[in-house]
């Protein structure tokens, strides 16, 4: 009975979803790390010069070296991480979802884009947790942890497998709430809206089916009985919230790049100037970051967006984990600075990718506030005026004019850069803990991130 459940359910997933996702706009070139953090033993195939400015190790990346890396990865853990789960597919609520969301096809509602993404396992969504067990696995946990809370075939605690989904869970309510659309903007408001019928039910199924995970979220964080946790995750809910509210944004509150003051200063190559962003997490993460003279400045622009889009999440799971396993507060610390630096390079790789072709596609669209726009603005301010044009919508924007102007200018090195900071800074946490599959696995993801 149950297995018909799932098969049936499968079935109504595939055939609303049967255009296939996206695979990006081409291969982003190979990130290079520090050499020096990076042990010898632990990665393969790097080439080094003899310049100190240029001691950075390289990796040829193969194109099937992500799924490889995230294959070993879960067999290292022991399972696939992703709640989307046979246990998640037999539930009824899900499979109501996943009727409703028939409906919908036809009608070019954003959450049937979040919806694909999910089912086709997008490795930029659905790799969250098991980032999570890995840190939990590579740091381990302290002896007088009973034996009833352990899973030994994983080499993780059971209240961190139930971190790590719920990591996933709150991801992913974050993303479908972002499904939503302003019907009634200034223009229109108080106007009849019975002729959006779909639209309607589609923003309905992205209100309460985000609800509906959060509240999943919120229950599971409840059950392990952790106070501190709990404020801890309870921070990352209003860091996600709070980065909606950041910078200019149009009608259907797509953000907006703010145009650069004359403070921004060129980014420095040095990791250690990420000290210097000055967001107040460093000092306690639990607090609302400070977000004075951010506005206007590329670098900590961008990085405050993302810090509060994902980065806080992700490092604030990374350090409950290490709390959930005994580990002391400075350790715990180390787990959010690896969690956040791991995912602002991810996210620097991430724009890079529709930067890599010379010519945009026809119709195809980008994030306005991705790094190589921000750092091009700084270096073209004259390029502003077109992004203006969409302050009531970015659809009046000439995106394939910016695509052209940023290619040709300096966004996409510093970019580079941007990447290389982050992840030397997430490898330098890394070294830290001991020698292990774990650990190994993390560094082979920073390697092949480069694929997403």
């Amino acid at each position: 009975m149950a297995m018909s459940k799932a098969f049936r359910l499968c079935g109504h997933l595939r055939r609303w979803s049967s255009v296939p996702a996206s695979r990006g706009f081409g291969t982003v070139r190979p990130a290079t790390l520090c050499a020096a953090s990076i042990p010898a033993s632990d990665v393969r195939r790097f080439n080094s010069s003899t310049s100190l400015q240029e001691q950075l190790a390289t990796k040829s990346v193969q194109k099937h070296d992500w799924n490889r890396a995230v294959s070993e990865a879960e067999k290292i853990v022991g399972y696939p991480t992703s709640f989307l789960s046979l246990r998640w597919l037999l539930s009824d609520e899900i499979a109501n979802v996943a009727l409703h969301l028939r409906k919908l096809v036809g009608s070019n509602h954003p959450l049937l884009k979040t919806a694909k993404t999910f089912i086709y396992n997008d490795k930029n969504q659905q790799a969250w947790g098991l980032i999570v067990l890995l840190v939990s696995k590579a740091a381990g946990h302290v002896a007088t942890i009973p034996d009833m809370e352990q899973d030994k075939s994983a080499g993780v605690l059971h209240s961190q497998r139930a971190l790590a989904e719920v990591t996933e869970m709150i991801r992913t309510s974050h993303l479908v709430h972002q499904g939503m659309l302003n019907l009634q903007s200034f223009d229109n408001a108080g106007n009849d809206l019975s002729g959006d019928s779909d639209m309607i039910f589609g923003n309905k199924i992205a209100l309460l089916g985000g609800d509906y995970l959060l509240a999943n979220a919120c229950q599971q964080v409840a059950t392990l009985r952790n106070q501190d946790l709990n404020m801890l995750i309870s921070s990352a809910f209003r860091d996600l919230a709070e980065s909606n509210f950041i910078g200019e944004r149009d009608e259907q509150n797509n953000p907006l790049p703010t145009k650069p003051g004359t403070f921004a200063k060129e980014l420095a190559s040095d990791v250690n100037s990420l000290d210097d962003l000055g967001f107040g997490d460093l000092e306690d993460n639990t607090e609302a970051m400070k977000i004075d003279g951010v506005v206007g400045h590329p670098e900590k622009e961008w990085s405050l967006r993302h810090v509060l889009g994902g980065g806080s999440l992700l490092g604030k799971s990374c350090q409950g984990a290490m709390m959930l396993g005994g580990h002391p507060e400075e350790l715990q610390k180390q787990g959010y600075l690896f969690g956040k630096h791991l995912s602002l390079a991810w996210q620097a790789c991430i724009d890079l990718q529709p930067f890599l072709v010379p010519k945009l596609p026809m119709g195809a669209q980008f994030s306005l506030v991705s790094a190589p726009v921000l750092f091009h603005l700084e270096h073209d301010t004259a390029l502003y005026e077109e992004i203006e044009k969409g302050r009531k919508s970015v659809d009046s924007i000439d995106y394939a004019k910016i695509h052209q102007a940023v290619v040709q200018g300096p966004g996409l090195e510093k970019t580079k850069i941007l990447q290389r900071k982050h992840s030397i800074a997430a490898m330098k946490v890394l070294n830290e803990l001991p020698v292990t599959d774990a650990r190994r696995a993390l560094q082979n993801i920073i390697l092949a991130m480069q694929e997403l």
